[in-house]
Parts: C-alpha cells; sequence; structure tokens
C-alpha cells in the first residue's frame, strides 16, 4: 500500500498555520492622459480594485491589511509562533491521541510540546484538539517542524502520521564593532547596527552588558538637565536619535559606548581581552519583539608598556608665543621598580618647545605606582601641533623611553584671537 493511499485512511486530519500579524497593502495608482495610448485601461483597472475609493480613484487613501499566504520571513531572535489542530474528519471516534511537535535545525533536535504524558482520551466525529506553541528562534538556516500523531480507532488499532513543514530563519542585523584604546586604560566601543530587512524596525535598546573587569558607561544618550522643565518634571536622559529610533531597510545606526577597567589591566591583561556583549531588542511595524544578543566580543589590547602615560590636563587652543600648562601622569605598569629620569627634547615638528631643566630625577617608582607631572610649553607656531620630545631613561635597567605623540593642541595666532574666545563663550 502507497504512502497516499495510507495518508487517506487516517480518521485524523492535521494543520498547521504560523500565528504572525498582517501585513500592509498600499495601492499605488497608475494614472495617464485621456488622450494617451491605454485610454481609460488603468482607470477601469484601479476602480475594480477593493482598495480604491469611488471618487478618488487617483488618490492612494490609506493602507489595507493582508493576511499572510506562507509561513513569511522569520528573523533570528523572534519568537516563532504556530498553531497546531488535529481535527477528527471521520464518523467514528478515536482515542489515545498522542501530538508531538519537536523543531529540527542544523545542530540540534528541539522537542516543542507533547501530549505522551496525558493523552487526549477521545476524540468524536467532527471535534478537534488544538494547541499554541512558541519558541524563540537562536539558529539560522533550514528549520523543519515535525509533527506527529499517534491515535488508537475505535477497534484498537494503532494509527501514526508525521508531517514535515520548513522554513528558513534569516538574519535581521548586522552588527559590526570596532574598538579605540584611550588613556587609563579605557576603551571604547563603537558598535555599527543596520537593518538588512526588508521592512522597518523600532530599536527598543541596545545595551552593553560588560565582562566582570569593566564598567561601562552609554554614550547614546543626552544627559538630563537638573533643573525641572516647564510641567515640573524632572527631565531625563534622551536618547541621540529620538523617541521613537525608526529604522528603514539598509538604515545603519552608530553606538558608542566607554569602558572604564575595574582594576589596572596589567594585573589581569588576559581577561581585559573580554569586553562583554550587545544585547539588542526591536520590534517590527506591528511591535513584534525580536532580540539578539551577541557573543562575548573580544579586543586584541594594546601592547603592555613598563611605562604608562596619560594627560590629565592640557588646553585646547593656545595663543602661540604663549606659554601654557600641561599635566601628565606616568605609571609604572611593570612588576620591577623603577629610578626614573626626565629628558625633555625638542619635538618633530619643532612647533612646541619645552621650558624647564632637563634631566631631573623623578625618584622612585615602585609597581602600580604614578607620579604627576607639570610642565610648561612655549609655541612657535601657528597650527595644530603634537605634545612629544620626552624621554624617560631608568637608570636602573638603563632602558629609554621615548614618549612622542602625547597629544595636540591647536595653536592660533592675535589675529584669531577675537573669534577664539568667541566661540568658547
Amino acid at each position: 500500500m502507497d504512502a497516499g493511499l495510507r495518508e487517506r485512511e487516517h480518521s485524523l486530519t492535521l494543520k498547521v498555520m504560523r500565528l504572525t500579524r498582517p501585513s500592509l497593502y498600499t495601492s499605488v495608482p497608475v494614472t495617464n492622459e485621456s488622450q494617451d495610448l491605454p485610454g481609460n485601461t488603468f482607470e477601469d483597472a484601479h476602480l475594480s480594485d477593493i482598495t480604491s475609493v469611488k471618487g478618488l480613484s487617483t488618490f492612494a487613501l490609506g493602507e489595507l491589511f493582508v493576511l499572510p499566504q506562507t509561513f513569511g520571513n522569520i528573523f533570528l531572535g523572534e519568537v516563532f509562533s504556530s498553531y497546531v489542530s488535529v481535527h477528527n474528519d471521520s464518523n467514528q471516534p478515536v482515542k489515545d491521541i498522542v501530538i508531538k511537535t519537536d523543531l529540527q535545525t542544523s545542530s540540534q533536535r528541539l522537542t516543542l510540546s507533547g501530549t505522551s504524558n496525558m493523552p487526549v482520551p477521545k476524540l468524536d466525529p467532527e471535534e478537534s484538539f488544538d494547541q499554541v506553541i512558541h519558541h524563540e528562534v537562536k539558529e539560522l538556516g533550514t528549520h523543519i517542524l515535525v509533527c506527529a500523531v499517534s491515535y488508537a480507532t475505535i477497534n484498537g488499532d494503532k494509527m501514526y502520521f508525521r508531517k514535515f513543514f520548513k522554513f528558513q530563519v534569516l538574519k535581521p542585523l548586522d552588527v559590526k564593532t570596532k574598538f579605540y584604546n584611550a588613556m587609563d586604560d579605557e576603551v571604547f566601543l563603537e558598535a555599527q547596527v543596520q537593518n538588512i530587512t526588508s521592512s522597518p524596525m523600532v530599536m527598543e535598546s541596545v545595551q552593553l552588558e560588560p565582562s566582570a573587569v569593566y564598567t561601562v558607561t552609554d554614550l547614546n544618550f543626552i544627559p538630563a538637565d537638573q533643573k525641572k522643565d516647564v510641567s515640573g518634571d524632572e527631565a531625563v536622559a534622551e536618547s541621540i536619535f529620538g523617541r521613537g529610533s525608526y529604522m528603514n531597510p539598509n538604515d545603519t545606526r552608530q553606538y558608542l559606548y566607554k569602558l572604564t577597567p575595574v582594576q589596572p589591566t596589567y594585573k589581569n591583561v588576559k581577561v581585559a581581552n573580554v569586553v562583554g556583549k550587545l544585547d539588542i531588542v526591536w520590534r517590527t511595524a506591528f511591535g513584534e519583539r525580536g532580540r539578539l544578543q551577541t557573543s562575548q566580543l573580544q579586543r586584541v589590547p594594546p601592547p603592555v608598556l613598563d611605562i604608562k602615560m596619560s594627560i590629565v590636563q592640557i588646553p585646547d587652543a593656545v595663543l602661540v608665543e604663549n606659554r601654557f600648562p600641561l599635566k601628565i601622569k606616568l605609571r609604572n605598569t611593570c612588576d620591577r621598580k623603577m629610578e626614573l629620569k626626565l629628558f625633555m627634547t625638542k619635538s618633530k615638528d619643532g612647533g612646541l618647545m619645552w621650558c624647564g631643566t632637563s634631566g631631573k630625577n623623578l625618584g622612585p617608582l615602585l609597581p602600580g605606582n604614578s607620579v604627576e607631572l607639570h610642565f610648561n610649553l612655549l609655541p612657535l607656531a601657528a597650527g595644530m601641533q603634537s605634545v612629544g620630545g620626552l624621554q624617560i631613561v631608568d637608570t636602573i635597567s638603563s632602558r629609554t623611553y621615548e614618549l612622542d605623540n602625547l597629544a595636540q593642541v591647536f595653536v592660533y595666532s592675535s589675529e584669531l584671537s577675537p573669534f577664539i574666545h568667541q566661540s568658547k563663550r
């Protein structure tokens, strides 16, 4: 007996439908002049459309809901909902109905529902047993929904059949990350999130969950003012993308986060390479929620030097031939004691000159400790000038450390002085 004949002998029928929201259909009218070749063809076709409005044939008035005809697109991170119905089409009752629903992926087989522990005792003719299953999709690629039904006829015959439903899970977002190393072991993470679906979406939240060695500062919000607004309520921080955070297909958003180490990274370099993971939540046009969480993001840390330098204070703009102050912090990041000596040389471009005595002894510096240095520089030329030309010599190990490109400062002439002061105000 062939499979087709065997299936027709079953008393039960199985129907599986995906539960999804309808889509929007917009009528786009196409018109022409009456003397043109098509004549009234476009007008007649448009009037026969159910979306057209009498008297407004050339105006697309609103949109219509269209019920889905297939499984449609299913994206990673969304919740797949399905309606499973077993109906008794025969004229005799059946008993001990067991329904099992599995989801087969490329890597595993998941059981979504099953009534093996509590079988349906009986289904009379024209009766049905319905259930709704939900599953958050966490894998890309081909998925197969396997629905198996077993039951017993009134004569005691054991019957069994299965049905398969194949669908593809697509990638909704493209996430790219970049790391920027800053002073004091701080790390800036730039996350580029792109909507690669064919429908708009609203980004509900894009958050960075840091690892245990970092604390995170979200730089994607405008700080709230301390004063109250007109209504008397406290002002709250607002997203730099606005309240809606609406993203059209192929739109890209850039999010920025600052990561500060809990303790100096030289004590735990390997662990500091693991930054954290992004948690992204969005909603589709009809409010359906989706969520993605990236794997642990890892960065390639800069080489660990024996001496770590950071700028404490430097002006943004200075007047040419006017001395300005500079504060630098030096930290011993190695595991040995240092005896430091400071030498000041001319910077490579020659735009700045150090003011002070070169060859000064800085004294001992223990591992993990830091010392703050105060300098004065004299700008000799206008333009963007680089601060450099420092040499640190460890007299114990006889090692010399060159400190170049420490920072940049804008040097302006006296002619630009009124404009600079006006911009500062």
